[in-house]
């Protein structure tokens, strides 16, 4: 089989795509992979290249959930029905919402990773104003036309039906990632990353606890710099790798987080995880983590403290992350997504 597949290279969908990329190599699925927003770093030209992705195409333009990008996507929906002429996919995996009405003649699949009204309520208590209006129409008729609406956690797959009501077939695919590659000695820090800029990660309630702590906070990612916090920056994948194997404990102390590759990464690599109190992480996590009010410092603050001051304790949740983390395995978020698929397509055309 042949899936035509997007992606951006903004966040964790990136790293979503070609983890399952790799693993839907195992089920005789080959992946194109259409790219769409900022093109590919030269990291991530290098991760590619060592990626099952079998041919890669870039078009530089907005994507949906920016500001006025309605030219921008039928410009990139022309390019991407192009790109399905050319590849003659037998499935349409679509890491975005508003390209679902276009005429693929085949099987779309649709996965929400997040969407802009979920975010806004859970950061800002309140429902999106008017001005995203447009942003809710598309969405809600790029997955009315899907074949199969995916989100990666049941938390997230309600937010899209209470928010959209998708009348097609729906489910809840959980992501999968592979440990890091590099694994080394713990060290006595708190490691985070993420997109310092969105609210939704809210590393600034880690910036603000840091002078309150006896071990050093390391934030990786891009964004305004830490005032108190020790800042990394944008990291490549294998310096990104190289801390999480450092690191004894990772905070994400979020408001709003649909899955969290970034925890799932750092429970690999063996750190204990302090997570914010929201329904996907404690769906994803269960009790392997410690978890805080996202609004709530003093217990952030208190969380953290008590991990680095009982070793027994971050022990204990560290290999609790561990054993968890194995159940988010590629091998088997790439069945899941093969057997979605095969039940879309017909058995004539997948061969």
């Amino acid at each position: 089989m042949r899936v035509l597949m997007t992606t951006d290279t903004v966040g964790g969908v990136w790293t979503y795509a070609l983890e399952l990329a790799d693993a839907l190599a195992a089920h005789d699925t080959e992946v194109v992979l259409a790219t769409i927003g900022p093109p590919p770093s030269p990291g991530q030209r290098v991760e590619l290249a060592r990626s099952a992705v079998v041919a890669v195409r870039s078009l530089d333009g907005l994507l949906e959930w920016m500001d006025d990008p309605w030219a921008d996507l039928e410009r990139s929906g022309e390019w991407l029905l192009e790109l399905a002429d050319e590849v003659r996919p037998d499935l349409v995996h679509l890491n975005a919402y508003a390209h679902g009405t276009l005429p693929w003649g085949v099987p779309v699949v649709v996965v929400g990773h997040s969407c802009v009204l979920s975010w806004w309520r859970a950061v800002r208590r309140e429902n999106a104003p008017a001005e995203w209006d447009a942003y809710r129409e598309a969405v809600t008729a790029g997955l009315a036309l899907a074949d199969l609406v995916v989100a990666p956690t049941r938390t997230m797959l309600d937010e899209l039906e209470r928010l959209y009501a998708p009348p097609g077939l729906t489910a809840a695919i959980p992501n999968g990632r592979r440990p890091p590659a590099v694994r080394g000695r713990k060290e006595p820090l708190v490691l985070a990353a993420g997109r310092l800029w969105d609210e939704a990660k809210n590393v600034a309630a880690l910036d603000r606890v840091a002078p309150r702590l006896r071990w050093p906070v390391v934030v990786a990612g891009e964004g305004p710099a830490p005032v108190n916090a020790h800042g990394l920056g944008h990291l490549r994948r294998d310096e990104l790798d190289s801390w999480l194997s450092r690191a004894s404990t990772f905070a994400l102390p979020a408001r709003y987080e649909p899955f969290g590759l970034a925890a799932l990464e750092a429970a690999g690599a063996g750190a204990a995880l302090v997570l914010g109190d929201i329904p996907s992480l404690r769906e994803v996590w269960g009790d392997a983590a410690l978890y805080v009010d996202p609004d709530d410092d003093d217990e952030l603050a208190a969380a953290l403290t008590r991990l680095a001051d009982e070793p027994e304790l971050r022990t204990g949740m560290a290999e609790r992350a561990v054993a968890r983390a194995g159940a988010y395995t590629p091998a088997r978020m790439g069945a899941a997504y093969a057997a979605a698929y095969a039940a879309l397509v017909p058995t004539e055309a997948a061969a």
